[in-house]
């Protein structure tokens, strides 16, 4: 790790410094499958996580969090604590410096709860001890006496019930409005769909360190996906300014949009300010589940419209977000939702109603796909309706109104970017169906519920379902979308400083095949994040991909024209003429040949640049506006095997086509929607938080049921459409998202075409699998 600063307690002992260079083949950037210069370090266990680093005189922490979901606290009494040998500090709210609350975009979460607990597990004080078993059992002898209040659970309620927060219970309220309200078609289906409520469930918990400098300023070392929000939100905190704050990336495991608590970050740094020590934290499973975002659970009303040919007039939707305790990103979820309430469809009028609310349930923020993912598994669910209700076939029924480049969305926004969706849908179509499994004992692993399953061959139905879907990409509804990165060339070495994290998506990647390209460099380095270079915001949307990796582009040309300048001038034609590649200036007539190397001649070269996309705009009181950037499209068809006595479900297949804009590097485009398709089935049918009376019950990985490799289905990717977008960096498109928030709605849709039955709620359970009688 950088800039610990001289004469503090300690310095990081494990540090940040660039793993061994993989061994790659010849080829290099844009287009190329370059693997991953960290994945060695990886799959070897040496790459260095918050939870793996040390400090010299380092404390460990642990966070007291409330039992019940709705109490009001009437004292805390740490003076068992306190008294016990080890215990270094002990924080509560009282110990708040600066803003008490926090939060990304509405500030309305305490550091501590003070007066009331709105969720189970919210954090209630913070101990550091020179032991983590100490600290655990220093916070565990915290004494808090409460008065537990009948929680509000159901988001319904939360319209009537006595406000929750000084701000109520509603958090966003989108009407949005388009076309004719007096339309009606020959054709009405309605449908209620509940999505539940699922985790991100990263592969490492939550973990930070905090050390504090000489000059009353603390440094945070941690898996942050937006690290100078990060530090703003801590320097807030701390009563500190920004400059005092340093946020410090260190390798995230996992991340599904903004992964991180931000509220251990906090607690971290008031201890070691507090100390005067290294103070460090690494939560249990139990402790990440109760602590950070989920995706939102959601109550959908549909009322479809059609003429008797099967086209759509009119959709009308109720959607109800329960954002938990407090607002987080919701507000951004529901335009989202609302947005895209009707799929990638075109329909004429449209008339949804949207709400984001507080409850007492667990917190909900950012998790792939948000408000997307949820309207697809619903509208895709009325399309199957429709279908069967004219008697036509599901797919030909949504290839009758499909949406195309030049369509508007109910919100009055043209789609100007590429939209290939017959295409998607013709691709998956008509793709061969899988060979259907023998009745014979030697396959009894292919039936429902494994080679252990208790199910007959007889009793297993096959059905083949279709899903589409849309996201889009980086931030909506006026979001400055900015991003800064700088390339610095010398001798055979190029250096990217960029403060975009690498969360998985492959950035880091991206950028050194950016680099490659531009300058033929094939030796690229990328600098550790942290919050001393300029601001690129947070690791969502695939927002990175197209800004930061716009920004490196930008900075590598400057580069690139700084390098040929001098040597056009000295032969008389302009940068045009010179053409890189693999570390070689060549002219178009061959008469100038030189390496990079030489024509460097020692010196380095280095620029900034930013990128910044065109500006959209907030939805206005009809949601109506140009909300979004850009959008992104995929086409599923699952296929799944279904024992209807038992309700088991084998997804056999899901075959993908998808609307990317361009492939900028093969095997990490192929591994995103793999990852994103497998996210989906999990949603589909066995991920689910749950909770009774706000109670989150068994918050671990045996209660929350992750699919496994057993779980994965073979996933064809038959069709990769690749349209660029004409204002997107390279002409590409956000690639991991849009399986997630697809796949659901397929596997649901297969899941009716094999039992019949509505499949209204994912996930889905047996007793909705289960054939009726």
């Amino acid at each position: 790790m950088a800039g610990m600063g001289d004469g503090g307690p300690g310095s990081v002992a494990t540090a940040s410094v660039p793993p061994p260079a993989a061994v790659e083949p010849p080829a290099h950037g844009i287009g190329v499958s370059l693997p991953s210069a960290d994945a060695a370090a990886k799959a070897q266990g040496t790459f260095p996580y918050a939870a793996d680093l040390w400090a010299e005189g380092l404390l460990w922490a642990a966070v007291l969090r409330a039992p019940h979901p709705h109490a009001r606290i009437l004292s805390i009494d740490t003076s068992a604590a306190a008294r016990m040998p080890g215990v270094r500090a002990i924080v509560t709210h009282a110990d708040v410096p600066g803003d008490a609350a926090h939060g990304r975009g509405i500030a309305d979460r305490p550091v501590f709860a003070s007066d009331l607990v709105r969720h189970h597990g919210e954090p209630i004080a913070a101990v550091a001890a020179d032991h983590p078993d100490t600290a655990r059992l220093a916070a565990a002898a915290i004494a808090v006496e409460y008065e537990v209040l009948e929680p509000v659970t159901d988001p319904e309620q939360a319209f009537s019930a006595e406000p929750l927060h000084p701000d109520g219970n509603l958090i966003r309220h989108i009407p949005l409005r388009f076309g004719d309200p007096d339309v009606t078609g020959e054709v009405i289906v309605e449908g209620l769909y509940r999505i539940g409520r699922q985790d991100p469930a990263p592969i490492g918990a939550e973990a930070g360190l905090a050390v504090p400098r000489p000059d009353g300023g603390v440094e945070i070392y941690t898996a942050s996906t937006d690290p100078h929000a990060d530090r703003d939100l801590a320097a807030a905190c701390f009563g500190l300014t920004p400059e005092h704050v340093k946020v410090v990336v260190t390798g995230v495991p996992g991340a599904m949009g903004d992964r991180e608590d931000a509220g251990t970050q906090l607690a971290l740094g008031l201890l070691a300010l507090r100390t005067g020590h290294p103070v460090k934290l690494a939560a249990t499973r139990e402790e990440s589940f109760l602590s950070h975002a989920h995706r939102h659970p959601t109550l959908l009303r549909y009322r479809h419209h059609a003429d008797a040919e099967g086209k759509l007039l009119k959709v009308e939707a109720q959607i109800l977000l329960d954002a938990g305790a407090y607002a987080d990103s919701s507000a951004e979820a529901l335009a989202a939702a609302v947005a895209f309430a009707c799929g990638p469809y075109v329909v004429p009028h449209a008339f949804v109603e949207g709400w984001a609310v507080r409850t007492n349930n667990p917190p909900s923020g950012h998790v792939r796909g948000e408000g997307a993912m949820q309207v697809c598994a619903a509208y895709e669910g009325q399309m199957d309706k429709l279908a069967a209700k004219l008697g036509l076939d599901p797919a030909e029924l949504r290839m009758r109104n499909v949406m195309a480049t030049g369509d508007l969305l109910p919100t009055g926004q043209t789609v100007t970017c590429p939209a290939p969706v017959a295409e998607l849908l013709r691709a998956v179509r008509d793709y061969p169906l899988p060979a259907l499994p023998m009745d014979d004992p030697e396959d009894d692993w292919l039936l429902p519920g494994g080679p252990d399953g208790a199910g007959e061959p007889g009793a297993v139905r096959r059905g083949v379902g279709y899903g589409l879907g849309m996201v889009h990409m980086l931030g909506a509804e006026g979001t400055d979308e900015v991003s800064t990165a700088t390339v610095k060339v010398s001798g055979s070495v190029a250096t990217v400083i960029c403060a975009a994290v690498e969360t998985g998506q492959g950035f880091s990647t991206l950028a050194r095949q950016i680099v490659q390209e531009v300058l033929g460099i094939e030796d690229v380095y990328i600098a550790p994040v942290d919050t001393d270079q300029p601001p690129c915001g947070p690791a969502a949307h695939s927002r990175h991909t197209w800004v930061s990796g716009g920004a490196v582009e930008r900075a590598a040309r400057m580069v690139r024209t700084q390098l040929l300048q001098p040597l056009a001038h000295q032969f008389g034609m302009s940068t045009e003429l010179l053409s890189i590649a693999d570390g070689k200036i060549t002219s178009y007539d061959g008469v100038l040949s030189t390496t990079v190397a030489e024509a460097l001649d020692g010196k380095e070269l280095w620029a900034t640049a930013q990128c910044r996309p065109h500006p959209t705009e907030p939805l206005d009181d009809s949601g109506q506006g140009d909300a979004f950037v850009g959008i992104a499209f995929c086409a599923v068809r699952a296929v799944v095997d279904v024992d209807v006595e038992l309700g088991s479900v084998r997804v056999v297949e899901m075959a993908v086509a998808q609307d990317v804009g361009r492939v900028l590097n093969p095997a990490q485009a192929r591994a995103r929607i793999e990852a994103g398709i497998t996210q989906g089935v999990g949603a589909a049918l066995t991920e689910n938080l749950r909770t009774s009376a706000g109670q989150v019950r068994r918050p671990n990985l045996t209660g929350y049921a992750l699919p496994t490799a057993l779980d994965a289905p073979d996933i064809r990717i038959v069709k990769l459409v690749e349209e660029r977008d004409v204002v997107a960096p390279f002409g590409a498109k956000a690639i991991s998202a849009v399986p997630v928030v697809t796949s659901p709605a397929a596997v649901a849709a297969a899941v009716r075409a094999a039992t019949g039955r509505p499949v209204n709620r994912l996930p889905i359970r047996p007793q909705t699998a289960a054939a009726a009688e």
